[in-house]
């Protein structure tokens, strides 16, 4: 599959006089955008009261738009209902885990079980789709689903959703009670409307409680986004979005993608390492102006997976997807904002194209001087000014013209990667920082750290037709379909830890795990570690945070100084089990890549590399110029062949 790449930004017509629309328009045109995000948050502009529909200035901002040439895509505004909103529906406001409103006065300040607000959600998205679904090249729904710990809502509205949700699931209260071992400290129930949030109890609730209402939290977002896709698909047949965020674990993103013909998130590199990011210090002033050399690819990878549409093979490892939002200068919103290095936004749009992106919007058109994002730079000054973003942004343009296509293929490693198991490593960690987002980013570094591109598969897919290497950590229950996955694949697949270690109710299951056909690896004790208390390993390397006791008669790939096996191999098929540090991962994961016949290598530190079809990107994140591969690639510069 051949990709031909396009740029874009975001711009907000509303929050500016409209005498200059035109001008703009045309300067996004000349400096090689193709696609214009608008609307996602102007409700209050197109209904300043119930019922009062002001839509013809964005008709005349749509016509401005378009008649420069640029391609719209029009954003539902419902991640930022107006106050008029409250007044109608006064407990529609999400609530935390604490007892306490979120209230008017920013934005995401619904509850997504809140029948009133969602058929309000709905309305607003079909009059616009009604209006505007002939004249616009793509959609995206309300503005990243989950951003601000916004998923979650412990209203009346949620428990009420919650119970009915539990009714249907499972029938009858006493299937409820044995699924989740409610005999365990008298908690069994009589009726479903018996059944609160688990929040705000005494010490931990019952972890089968607290991981039902994360699925249930999860289902609601998926539920409140299938509406406005409905809403949409009556009048338009233009392709629909969502724009994702970095590390936004609290919903399933394979279940709304599933819905549209899009995947997209935003990317704030310096943003993200400074707040999403456990990292040390050194690491992140290091990269401080470049961020971290490997959260964006990952990112890239995941909603590329996301994007893939039902009908497509399983496992190609394509999808259709954007960087609706990149960063284009210092942000507003981490604890620490430093601009890039010179060349980072040309860097970040590239390593996006490299990893299979269709288009790379900037976020945003102009600098806006006032309200919440002031200091969130734009490719324009507030002053109209050019930043020093929009000179990259031409530079991209211009290569792009000269680049060809460039084709996209399966990668040779695929890693399994399901919100679920985040969800339940969350509920049940076990140990502090036991945390199943990091497990699985160790090991995407590591794989990265030796060259080696990737594809990100969701967790019931069910072929690994293609794949050399395939890893599977952490998934704390395996589906039906990857069982059967596995079993069928010749690939060489690495496990664990904690990989079907618990039942879908989230119970330690009999046989114990991880109960894979072909493994002779049983789990027979796990340990948490402190920090200061690593197990060193034999060959080098240690195991850390988490650490499991096996019985096996398997190959012994690791042991401990005492002996006992921390990693194990029948066939094609090998456990690890517990969090291995660095050294240790880096041995296993160039074991297992030369036992599938790959080519790993040990890339200089700042240096990754994304091959896509016939082409190689070498990117290199550091401040300093790197000698690589005869090239001379100076800071935050790249290359391709």
């Amino acid at each position: 599959m051949s990709l031909k790449r396009t740029l874009g930004t975001c711009y907000y017509p509303e929050h500016w006089p409209e005498e200059i629309w035109a001008e703009d328009a045309r300067r996004m045109a000349d400096l090689g955008l193709t696609w214009v995000r608008i609307g996602e948050f102007a409700w209050s502009r197109l209904e300043p009261a119930p019922g009062d529909l002001r839509f013809d200035w964005l008709d005349r901002a749509i016509d401005v738009l378009t008649g420069a040439g640029l391609k719209v895509v029009l954003g539902t505004p419902t991640a930022t209902p107006p106050r008029w909103m409250l007044d109608k529906h006064p407990d529609m406001l999400a609530v935390d885990a604490l007892g306490n409103p979120r209230k008017f006065g920013s934005r995401r300040h619904y509850c997504f079980s809140h029948s009133g607000y969602r058929d309000e959600a709905v309305r607003i998205t079909r009059l616009l789709a009604e209006r505007f679904g002939t004249r616009i090249a793509a959609w995206q729904t309300d503005n990243e689903y989950g951003c601000h710990d916004s998923v979650m809502s412990y209203s009346q509205a949620a428990r009420d959703a919650f119970c009915a949700y539990l009714k249907r699931r499972y029938g009858t209260i006493e299937a409820l009670n044995t699924a989740w071992g409610n005999v365990f400290w008298s908690m069994e129930y009589d009726r479903f409307d018996q059944i609160d949030l688990p929040n705000l109890t005494v010490t931990e609730p019952n972890p089968s409680h607290a991981l039902e209402f994360r699925r249930f939290s999860s289902d609601q977002v998926a539920r409140f986004n299938a509406a406005q896709v409905d809403a949409i698909r009556a009048f338009s047949d233009a392709p629909i979005s969502h724009n994702y965020m970095g590390r936004e674990l609290a919903f399933d993103h394979f279940a709304t993608g599933r819905q549209m013909e899009i995947a997209t998130w935003d990317s704030y590199p310096l943003g993200f390492l400074e707040d999403r990011l456990e990292a040390s210090a050194a690491h992140k002033a290091r990269y401080a102006r470049q961020g971290d050399p490997d959260f964006q690819a990952f990112h890239h990878d995941l909603y590329r997976a996301v994007g893939r549409r039902p009908a497509e093979a399983a496992s190609d490892g394509l999808g259709r997807w954007w960087v609706m939002e990149q960063q284009p200068g210092p942000v507003n919103w981490a604890p620490h904002n430093p601009a890039p290095l010179p060349g980072m936004v040309r860097f970040w749009t590239w390593e996006a194209f490299a990893h299979g992106a269709d288009c790379v919007a900037y976020f945003r058109w102009r600098q806006a001087p006032f309200a919440q994002e002031q200091y969130h730079a734009g490719l324009l000054r507030p002053d109209s000014v050019a930043a020093e973003a929009f000179a990259e942004a031409a530079q991209v343009a211009s290569e792009l013209k000269e680049m060809p296509d460039v084709e996209q293929a399966q990668a040779p490693v695929a890693l399994i990667f399901d919100y679920a198991s985040s969800w339940a490593w969350t509920v049940q960690p076990q140990g502090a920082g036991c945390d199943y987002f990091r497990l699985v980013f160790d090991m995407y570094r590591g794989l990265r750290k030796l060259g080696l591109s990737v594809d990100i598969l969701p967790p019931h897919c069910g072929t690994l037709d293609g794949y050399k290497l395939v890893l599977i950590p952490g998934v704390i229950t395996l589906s039906e379909p990857l069982k059967q996955a596995i079993a069928a694949s010749d690939a060489q697949i690495l496990l664990g830890p904690r990989t079907n270690a618990k039942s879908d109710a989230l119970h330690i299951p009999v046989p114990l795990p991880p109960n894979i056909p072909g493994l002779d690896v049983t789990i027979s004790r796990i340990e948490t570690l402190r920090p200061d208390m690593p197990v060193a390993v034999q060959q080098g390397g240690a195991v850390q945070l988490w650490r499991e006791q096996i019985e096996t008669t398997a190959q012994v790939l690791e042991s401990d100084v005492t002996g006992a096996p921390i990693a194990a191999q029948n066939g094609t098929l090998s456990y690890l089990a517990g969090w291995p540090d660095e050294a240790l991962l880096a041995r296993l994961l160039d074991r297992a890549a030369r036992q599938a016949g790959l080519n790993p290598q040990t890339l200089p530190p700042d240096i990754r590399i994304r091959d896509t079809g016939k082409t190689r990107f070498i990117f290199n994140h550091g401040p300093e110029a790197v000698e690589f591969e005869g090239n001379t690639i100076p800071p935050a510069g790249l290359t391709w062949d």
